[in-house]
């Protein structure tokens, strides 16, 4: 597989700075507001944000974490059964302003699923999206980013991949590409 950089650890530090303050920007000093991380690669740029939201506002900002994997409409064609993670929501979301994260959208099926999971904790007043990355061209469902780290053009054949250094070793974005039939 060939890859190519998307985003270097410079260029990802900088569009994570700059979601933060789109979301300051609309959102203030999240009084209303609670931000809430899809598992399992959405909680990693959670973690991001918050801490830098946390850092500039000088404040703490109600955020959790939300499992999908049985409101997933595959989960159960796959062979090997999927695991479950933890979903760690300890706040009502009645009336809030609900903004979900999560690394890349591509077929917005996730998106779709974390919003059947989020409404079994109540009636959001506003649901808004911020991904990492956006694929273009290749949505399932009519599902779009309020917030959008770096679109993308790929093909179906193409694989995104967003690295952190807790996790891969380094921070970065990645797009993988097949260079013939047999990879």
């Amino acid at each position: 597989m060939e890859k190519q950089v998307i985003l270097n650890e410079v260029e990802l530090q900088l569009t994570l700075n700059r979601l933060c303050y789109q979301l300051i920007e609309k959102h203030d000093a999240f009084e209303n507001t609670v931000l809430i991380g899809l598992q399992p690669r959405g909680i990693y740029v959670l973690e991001r944000l918050i801490g830098q939201l946390e850092k500039i506002l000088n404040k703490k900002i109600v955020c959790g974490n939300l499992d999908i994997t049985f409101h997933r409409d595959d989960f159960r064609r796959r062979e090997i059964p999927l695991i479950p993670s933890i979903t760690n929501i300890d706040f009502i979301i009645e009336n809030k302003n609900v903004v979900l994260i999560d690394d890349v959208l591509f077929t917005g099926r996730t998106i779709r699923s974390g919003l059947d999971a989020l409404l079994a904790f109540g009636r959001p007043n506003k649901v808004e999206l911020l991904t990492l990355i956006d694929r273009r061209f290749r949505r399932d469902l009519p599902i779009q980013s309020d917030y959008v780290g770096k679109r993308v053009d790929t093909l179906i054949s193409e694989r995104v991949s967003v690295e952190w250094t807790e996790y891969e070793g380094k921070d970065q974005v990645i797009l993988y590409t097949k260079n013939n039939e047999n990879e």
